[in-house]
């Protein structure tokens, strides 16, 4: 071979090596990272399992709200997953808060967000929490909720709103919103704010954190907020039993907590009834 074969042999290599380089360079990041676990299509009893039987592998303290709960890493040695775990179970008889209020009785704890995910699954909102169950890790006993894949930059109610961004029509965000109102006004939790609604990729809400529920007052914390009903959850809220509600919840809720929670059911139904005589069904219901 000539000595100028050679040359342009060498000059096509060097000109296709930089141009590969280049390409690589500029492709978007996300192409060259490697591609995030899909989550496991699995039911309700799938997780549960998971949850109580997974080794757990890692955990580090998060920085959300108050109690700043667990962030754990699990494996059945298939699958890997984490998992919230919230330990706290504070009892006062006084509270005084940063704005001066003052509350008796005051009562902070991860039984809450047990007894909150059992009622939402009598009510057939379970898909709307994530599975929550009672486990032990390193001698503390809390609640350990499977971890929420969010959508990306958008990890909750309160930074969709900063951000401005409109829920596409097909979600009925709305309508989920709506759902979440009338849950929080029948377990009265005195903490729900923007922080524990999490947004899924899907758009699909997802509320957490309920260790502030569970008050004893006959009275809908958020009243003026519900102002439209889920027809299904209503009938369902209605024939809600107290002695089931007893049964899911035994160990995690105190007689007089769930007999504050029927009375709040009470006038959750009278408060629709007044709407839809004062508004008329189409108007008030869905």
């Amino acid at each position: 071979m000539s000595t100028l074969s050679r040359n342009w042999l060498r000059a096509a290599f060097l000109a296709l090596t930089l141009a590969f380089v280049t390409c690589a360079a500029l492709a978007p990041i996300s192409a060259r990272q490697a591609a995030a676990p899909a989550e496991p299509a699995w039911s309700a009893t799938q997780i549960t399992e998971f949850l109580l039987n997974a080794r757990i592998l890692s955990g580090r303290k998060t920085a959300n709200g108050v109690t700043s709960p667990w962030r754990l890493t699990l494996t059945d040695g298939t699958v890997t997953h984490d998992a919230g775990f919230q330990t706290v179970d504070l009892h006062k008889l006084t509270n005084t808060f940063a704005n001066g209020s003052v509350e008796l009785n005051f009562v902070d704890s991860y039984q809450y967000d047990l007894a909150a995910y059992q009622i939402a699954t009598l009510l057939g909102l379970d898909g709307m929490m994530p599975v929550t169950v009672q486990r032990k890790w390193q001698a503390q006993i809390g609640a350990l909720s499977w971890w929420i894949a969010t959508m990306p930059n958008l990890m909750d109610e309160g930074e969709r709103v900063k951000r401005k961004i409109e829920p596409p029509p097909a979600v009925h965000w709305n309508d989920q919103m709506d759902r979440m109102r009338v849950f929080m006004a029948l377990v009265l939790d005195t903490d729900r704010n923007a922080t524990n609604v999490l947004i899924g990729p899907d758009w699909k809400l997802w509320m957490i954190d309920f260790t502030r529920a569970f008050r004893l007052q006959a009275k809908l914390v958020n009243e003026k907020d519900l102002v439209k009903g889920d027809r299904a959850l209503l009938v369902r809220i209605k024939a809600l039993d107290g002695a089931e509600v007893a049964r899911v919840t035994k160990g995690y809720l105190k007689k007089s907590e769930i007999d504050g929670l029927m009375k709040r059911r009470d006038l959750i139904i009278q408060h629709f009834d007044t709407l839809v005589a004062a508004r008329g069904e189409k108007e008030v219901l869905y």
